[in-house]
């Protein structure tokens, strides 16, 4: 998609409010929705701050229903491919695509095996990891065999975990930004309307 101006953060930040979420998230997978405000402020970085964005092939790793890669699509990016393990996630993502108009996005139901290299971007939210350990430096692994520009969402306070995933996995943190996610009441464990999480969002390169 070809974006002739810029799109303001806050513009960007109301279009993406238009994304529904999942109907009938799954704790096991921690499918908590990317708000709006995080997934606007990760791709307007991306976009204009760093320029990594428009007329890129974007792949967005745990795409649930589509709020990054939609979002890729809506500042320029030339193509993008939206990855999750959930089918009916990637239902609902590709009615939010209809819903605003995207059509330069294919959404695929499967694993992390089911994507290969060649895209000049990776943008995820992935798991934290607290139900499965591991998932959120599986996904950052993964991540970096795909491209070489990685923005990746993280629970803050990890900083030097991550940093040393990183390194491992042959890229370097070349900047990084913290952030908020409001999880609402969505499970029968929670025991309050809603929790503040902050989260940091690291810009990683390969090589």
């Amino acid at each position: 998609m070809t974006v002739s101006r810029i799109v303001r953060r806050r513009e960007l930040e109301v279009m993406l409010g238009k994304v529904k979420p999942h109907p009938k998230p799954k704790v096991r997978l921690e499918q908590y929705q990317t708000p709006p405000r995080l997934a606007s402020t990760l791709l307007h970085t991306a976009a204009y701050t760093f320029n990594d964005l428009a007329g890129r092939v974007v792949c967005d790793l745990g795409c649930g229903t589509g709020i990054l890669a939609l979002g890729a699509s809506l500042l320029g990016a030339e193509y993008v491919v939206g990855l999750d393990l959930d089918p009916e996630a990637v239902k609902v993502a590709r009615e939010n695509a209809f819903s605003l108009g995207v059509k330069n996005v294919d959404w695929i139901a499967g694993s992390l095996e089911a994507v290969r290299g060649g895209f000049d971007l990776v943008v995820e939210n992935p798991p934290f990891g607290v139900w499965r350990r591991g998932a959120d430096l599986e996904f950052l692994g993964k991540a970096l065999t795909l491209a070489p520009i990685v923005y990746s969402v993280h629970k803050a306070g990890n900083r030097r975990h991550i940093s040393a995933a990183v390194q491992k996995f042959g890229g370097r943190i070349t900047a990084a930004f913290k952030s908020r996610i409001i999880i609402p009441y969505m499970f029968s464990f929670h025991r309050k309307p809603e929790r503040s999480v902050e989260v940091e969002i690291y810009r990683v390169e390969t090589g």
